[in-house]
């Protein structure tokens, strides 16, 4: 690998620039399993959160659209709180407060995964109102008039409508979950930002160790939202 340095070229497998800062090539390479294995766990856990969260949202969302004051109160509270208080506060609750207050310990990935799938629904819960909400209220009467019961005109005849009206946003919510899944990082979960915490500061190579670990989540988010839009364009072709 050449290398250079102001406007010299030599052989040392290293390349440095003006301000003698040194790219270190040989250290990424050597690096880049252990970051992708961090990367695996990423994408690892960006999938638990939006299974379960989707779940948590659904429930949510129907829980805030039926004609029931009662669910209607607990929903709005449920978005109010998860949506008000940062993720990152509500995961050192769950890792670090719970065990001092009621003795409940968690390990770190299912501390992340509650932690993650109890905020992103909160955020889906919303999506899929809005999505529901924006079919026209003449689809539910008619389903109705047909001898059709609530759920099931919202399972045969309302939710199917939503599929593509829900991609755009639920896919923002999932590429906006793969990037948070940075702050488990902070209970002692090792996915990628984690690892590229440890061993950028047990070999001194921050730089190299952050940048590479930011062009994997610019690959991920990239690779993900070319798989939504197709999705999308495969749904609009359908209709």
């Amino acid at each position: 690998m050449q290398i250079i340095e102001l406007g010299k070229v030599s052989n040392s497998g290293v390349m440095k620039v003006a301000t003698g800062f040194v790219w270190d090539w040989a250290f990424v390479l050597k690096m880049l399993p252990l970051l992708l294995k961090g990367a695996v766990m990423t994408v690892t856990l960006t999938a638990c959160a939006i299974t379960f969260g989707t779940g948590i949202g659904l429930i949510i969302a129907f829980m805030k659209i039926i004609k029931n004051p009662v669910l209607n109160f607990i929903g709005g509270i449920y978005t109010w709180v998860f949506r008000g208080i940062p993720l990152l506060v509500q995961l050192f609750i769950i890792y670090y407060a719970l065990p001092m207050v009621l003795g409940i310990t968690l390990d770190a990935f299912p501390a992340a995964v509650i932690g993650i799938s109890l905020c992103g629904g909160a955020y889906i819960a919303e999506i899929i109102r809005a999505g529901v909400q924006s079919v026209d209220k003449g689809q539910m009467e008619a389903s109705m008039s047909l001898g059709m019961g609530y759920f099931q005109a919202m399972r045969r005849v309302i939710v199917p409508q939503t599929y593509r009206r829900l991609i755009p946003p639920m896919g923002n919510e999932f590429i906006t979950l793969l990037k948070d899944t940075a702050l488990v990082s902070t209970i002692t979960m090792t996915e990628l930002t984690r690892t590229a915490q440890i061993y950028s500061a047990s070999h001194f190579k921050p730089f190299e160790m952050f940048l590479t670990a930011g062009v994997i989540y610019l690959i991920l988010t990239t690779f993900f939202t070319v798989v939504f839009g197709k999705l999308e364009t495969k749904l609009a072709q359908s209709e």
